[in-house]
């Protein structure tokens, strides 16, 4: 196996057994590693902020560079696919690829993950898509992709919105020319430093609002509510969402525990506090664009018209 141009491989969590089948091409390692045996849910802003400024720097500004490829582990692999594809926005295409099963186990499926992520960082067509993740033969948009399955490899799914395309004996196949997801924003994270910290609670019958009042004092400077439905809560804790928003100025987006639709916008009558829909962004990826919006000092207004983007209405 032999790739003719370069890629930038970015390794930053367990993937060693996947290497043996890429010594043909150029490795360039920018970040180091986290400790051996740390899952993905040790991935933290700052290590995310530091692999999206070496993408911007190494990849986006070499024109010898194809792409580049971030090997992760699948727990919160959305969620840092997500960041990239907020704060890359050079065009050329960004690869997070990670395995399912362990590299111990028969048919491991980490080695021909990796295969397949270079093939598509390597391929022109999959320039101007944005982030993509790619496992078990699919394409799939990083600004859609959830995580569908705790177990099977056939997991990374849009449910919605479907897979960009798949591979076929390692040769991509794209469904549709390049297009850019309605509503993303592109975030310049030049003069970011640190990603303020961002709370998602989820709603449940009974909820209480001090759930709500805790996360403030611990020190969220926003909060995600995944709520039932399309973003629903109960009165009293409207009421306390409302409270929140008018007296300490804390951005509240309010998302779905279902696993796909939209939670379209709306505004309350009371006092003007304006609750934030997240269209069809998930808890998780509302919290870490609320998490960018909020770095780069984006009032409540601001907020609201950047998530206002991705819905319907």
């Amino acid at each position: 196996f032999l790739l003719v141009c370069s890629l930038a491989v970015i390794v930053q969590d367990d993937c060693y057994s996947c290497f043996t089948l890429c010594f043909g091409f150029i490795w360039i390692c920018f970040s180091s590693r986290l400790p051996k045996g740390n899952r993905s849910f040790h991935v933290t802003s700052t290590l995310l902020l530091t692999i999206a400024r070496q993408i911007n720097t190494y990849v986006c500004s070499d024109p010898s560079m194809s792409g580049a490829i971030v090997t992760h582990g699948t727990d919160v692999l959305e969620e840092s696919a997500f960041f990239l594809d907020a704060t890359v926005n050079c065009g050329k295409p960004v690869v997070i690829v990670g395995a399912m099963r362990p590299s111990t186990a028969i048919s491991a499926d980490g080695p021909y993950n990796l295969l397949e992520a270079v093939t598509v960082a390597a391929s022109p067509l999959a320039r101007d898509r944005g982030a993509l993740v790619v496992l078990n033969d699919r394409i799939v948009s990083a600004y859609y992709v959830t995580k569908t399955n705790a177990n099977t490899m056939d997991t990374f799914k849009a449910p919605e919105m479907g897979n960009l395309g798949s591979l076929v004996s390692n040769v991509p196949y794209f469904f549709y020319p390049p297009v850019k997801p309605t509503g993303k924003n592109a975030i310049d994270i030049a003069n970011v430093t640190e990603i303020p910290r961002v709370d998602i609670l989820m709603a449940y019958e009974d909820m209480k609002n001090d759930t709500l009042y805790n996360a403030v004092a611990s020190g969220a400077k926003g909060i995600v509510i995944a709520g039932a439905g399309a973003g629903g809560v109960s009165t009293s804790f409207n009421y306390a969402m409302e409270d929140v928003m008018r007296t300490y100025g804390i951005p509240i987006v309010q998302s779905t525990r279902a696993m796909s639709g939209e939670v379209p916008s709306f505004e309350t009558v009371m006092d003007g506090a304006q609750h934030i829909a997240s269209g069809y962004l998930n808890p998780y990826k509302s919290r870490v664009l609320l998490g960018l919006l909020l770095a780069k000092g984006k009032n409540v207004t601001e907020i609201a018209k950047a998530f206002k983007a991705s819905t319907a209405n």
